[in-house]
């Protein structure tokens, strides 16, 4: 993973085609990025970032932010209830206990 200004990158690589390519993660817009080496698929993927945000500076639009931190959850009222229980039973609120277990599930996952 590459991280530039908040934004994060995938790297991959086309054997093929003798390139490192790569796609920010953290936005609906598409800004892709590519190069031969690792040094210059980097860069490419910072200046990817830099024309992104001075393109949408200059068409008067904010651009994408990274990850704010929230996000809606929906889920059955069963679930939910379940969810309730077992915050409560760690006495934690349920934001809390949602971190918890979401950050570790994720991290295993993740870290593979």
């Amino acid at each position: 993973m590459l991280t530039y200004k908040g934004y994060t990158g995938h790297l991959e690589v086309d054997i093929e085609a003798g390139i490192l390519f790569g796609r920010v993660l953290d936005v609906r817009d598409v800004i892709t990025f590519q190069g031969t080496t690792v040094e210059e698929a980097h860069q490419a993927f910072q200046d990817s970032i830099d024309d992104y945000l001075e393109f949408c500076e200059e068409i008067g639009e904010s651009p994408e932010k990274p990850f704010s931190g929230k996000f809606h959850f929906r889920t059955t009222p069963e679930t939910h209830r379940k969810i309730t229980l077992a915050a409560t039973q760690a006495g934690q609120s349920i934001n809390s206990w949602m971190e918890q277990v979401l950050s570790e599930a994720a991290d295993k996952i993740v870290q593979a």
